[in-house]
């Protein structure tokens, strides 16, 4: 636990990817913290798709969110690095300028690792970036009914039942290990931050490195969940909060999850676009119970932001109370 008295930033390590990740960031960086954030490295989908099967590097899609939003340089300049070309070329629609950058360092580099590190100085980014792997790795799922499948947006898009998932290199020639850096940080936390995102394919490829899930169970860290507000269609349909953290104490063999943020505020189904946002389905259902069977403190607040008809995650509201439960006064 953080003491107010003491002088040290406290550490607070953020695992995950997707759209999530970035919200709650940029509100940390508002609050006088020493940000980790580690990023998945098994996505396969969209312009980050395009360019690993191009270059076979690290899909840098959730890098470059991650880098913006911990980024301390104007707008402007965030604007172009985040901007994705709309042009009929071949070969340059659809990309973002940044996932050029990054798989370019990439490559002058040596790989993803020192990249982020080279491009998080030249971004004045607050904080450090940490790609969960110094590698591409590919996500593997088996469902309940048996099969397996590989890759991230075809396991979503099979809309099936997942069992479990893992992950494994290119050559599975060897186990995936995050760097030292990266084990260092969750060892050395004051608190653990896993989400909000997709539980299958945003949360669980980081924690299924062997050296990462093991460094989470033995830090003496709170590890703090963010549950989704809505189901995802194809991974978590009909879940409910504790059916969440059953799935990530299942895939790391045991009860780790220590503290878990609920939003308690009524989504107004007339307000989602279903059509939009075809990934969501139905807010997550309570089971507190469910949780506090599992050793879970409940944190049940309002967390909602309504925007672009979806509901998401007020990364003000949830940053606040990350530091409440670190002893922190909110600034």
């Amino acid at each position: 636990m953080y003491n107010a008295l003491n002088s040290h930033q406290p550490k607070v390590v953020v695992i995950g990817g997707g759209t999530g990740l970035p919200v709650i960031l940029k509100n940390l960086k508002n609050h006088h913290v020493d940000i980790t954030a580690v990023v998945t490295v098994a996505d396969d989908g969209g312009s980050s798709g395009v360019i690993r099967d191009y270059i076979n590097v690290v899909p840098p899609g959730d890098i470059r969110n991650v880098i913006a939003a911990l980024s301390e340089l104007p707008q402007t300049v965030l604007d172009l690095f985040q901007y994705r070309f709309n042009s009929k070329d071949q070969f340059f629609a659809g990309h973002a300028i940044g996932n050029l950058i990054i798989a370019a360092l990439s490559e002058m580099e040596n790989g993803i690792f020192d990249a982020v590190q080279y491009l998080s100085k030249a971004m004045q980014v607050d904080g450090h970036i940490y790609p969960a792997a110094n590698e591409p790795l590919e996500l593997n799922a088996e469902f309940t009914d048996g099969t397996t499948m590989k890759g991230e947006s075809e396991i979503t898009a099979a809309d099936k039942m997942i069992k479990r998932v893992w992950v494994e290199t290119h050559d599975k020639k060897h186990e995936p290990q995050a760097v030292q850096q990266v084990i260092d940080a969750i060892l050395d936390a004051d608190q653990i931050v896993i989400g909000p995102g997709s539980l299958f394919t945003s949360i669980l490829p980081n924690l299924m490195i062997k050296n990462v899930g093991q460094a989470i169970l033995e830090s003496q860290a709170d590890v703090v969940y963010i549950c989704n507000i809505m189901t995802q269609k194809g991974e978590t349909d009909n879940f409910t909060e504790a059916d969440h953290v059953r799935v990530l104490n299942e895939h790391l063999g045991k009860n780790f999850v220590n503290t878990v943020l609920v939003n308690n505020r009524e989504v107004p189904s007339e307000y989602i676009d279903h059509q939009r946002w075809n990934e969501i389905s139905q807010p997550v259902k309570h089971d507190f119970n469910g949780l506090r069977e599992m050793g879970c403190r409940v944190i049940s607040a309002d967390f909602l932001e309504l925007k672009e008809r979806g509901a998401f995650h007020n990364g003000q509201e949830v940053a606040d109370e990350l530091m409440n439960l670190i002893g922190r006064p909110n600034e």
